[in-house]
């Protein structure tokens, strides 16, 4: 491998050819210029070289003019360079690095910053942590002693009486002095409205006119509506068109209906507000384990509690039956009374209308 060590052309392996010393690569500002310098200085030109090296002409030419992005791999590249120094007579190592300093591999990754600069950075990194720290402490101290610089302890007001720019003139119509009473209760809440009542709407469902003062009180004798079902659950059991008895549950509680062979109708544990609706003409049990726990309602209307723990089905049937039976009978009396009431009245304004034209006929 040849040197470029400064020695005459004689001792440049054998070429004699050279006239003067070849100057060394690190000496030129970059690779292209070191290997042109030394090619004129040969007095050689680049298709010699490349006869001599084997490399085309183009490649030679591009690492002269420093033009490294139409050379081939980087291997062929490197064996290029140090084929070129060698013919040149020039050190080919340090040609070689040369090249690699000035065309980086873009395949290589980045390697951490290391010796004396990384070094550097060691060294001097605690004062920069500490620098930092200390401006930090800085800051938040400012700003602490600015908050608590303006903190002032309270203080009563400077204003013993009301200045008389404050107080109203007197006002035509309005009392000199306003005195404030004591706040009022605020107003019971009230979240469903009036009940409209259509007028002759009563009179025609009930039979009972909210004019007349006799059948106010007739009707003040007679038993008031129960409270209704009102559903809060799940509803079981049969539908609303084939039952007549319902049991809600007030609380949380098992319900078990049993068959007359012991066979179980119904069974489960109802949360509050859930109910069951009982079936027409079926020979069942009703069982529970705590009777208060349960609401009857009977025909849609609140008809008490269980009797006992075990309530035979037809007895809460039966008593339903009777009842819309009994309705029934009180809705055919009051409507007979109603008719009766109307032909009354018609029979009276006849009269009246008869007494008159005998009246006018009379005149």
């Amino acid at each position: 491998m040849a040197r470029d060590t400064g020695k005459s052309p004689n001792e440049q392996n054998g070429q004699a050819e050279w006239r003067e010393i070849a100057p060394s690569i690190a000496d030129a500002p970059t690779l292209g210029d070191g290997l042109r310098q030394a090619r004129e200085r040969s007095d050689r030109s680049l298709a010699e070289l490349s006869t001599i090296t084997r490399v085309p002409s183009r490649y030679l030419t591009a690492l002269e003019q420093n033009d490294f992005s139409i050379l081939p791999n980087r291997v062929f590249s490197i064996g290029y360079v140090r084929a070129y120094a060698g013919a040149l007579g020039l050190d080919e190592q340090l040609a070689v690095e040369r090249f690699k300093r000035e065309s980086p591999d873009p395949s290589v990754p980045l390697q951490p910053p290391v010796g004396v600069a990384f070094e550097e950075v060691k060294r001097y990194s605690p004062r920069l942590i500490a620098g930092a720290l200390a401006l930090v402490f800085a800051v938040v101290g400012w700003n602490v002693f600015q908050r608590v610089s303006l903190m002032q302890a309270p203080h009563p007001s400077d204003i013993a009486e009301i200045p008389e720019s404050w107080s109203l003139g007197t006002v035509p119509g309005q009392p000199v002095a306003m005195r404030l009473t004591a706040p009022q209760p605020a107003p019971p809440d009230q979240t469903i409205p009036a009940l409209y009542v259509t007028p002759g709407l009563e009179a025609e469902l009930t039979g009972v006119d909210p004019a007349s003062p006799e059948a106010v009180a007739a009707a003040a004798g007679t038993t008031p509506v129960a409270r209704a079902f009102n559903p809060r659950g799940a509803i079981y059991g049969a539908a609303a068109s084939a039952s007549q008895v319902v049991l809600q549950a007030k609380k949380s509680a098992w319900l078990v209906v049993r068959m007359a062979d012991n066979r179980v109708l119904f069974a489960r544990q109802l949360a509050p507000g859930d109910a069951w609706r009982a079936p027409i003409g079926i020979a069942a049990t009703v069982d529970v384990q705590d009777v208060s726990a349960f609401d009857v309602y009977l025909n849609g209307e609140h008809g008490g509690a269980l009797p006992a723990d075990k309530t035979p089905l037809a007895q809460l049937n039966t008593r339903a039956q009777a009842l819309a039976r009994q309705a029934a009978a009180e809705v055919a009396s009051r409507a007979e009374a109603a008719a009766r009431q109307a032909a009354a009245a018609q029979a009276a304004v006849q009269a009246q209308a008869e007494a008159s034209l005998q009246t006018v006929s009379a005149r």
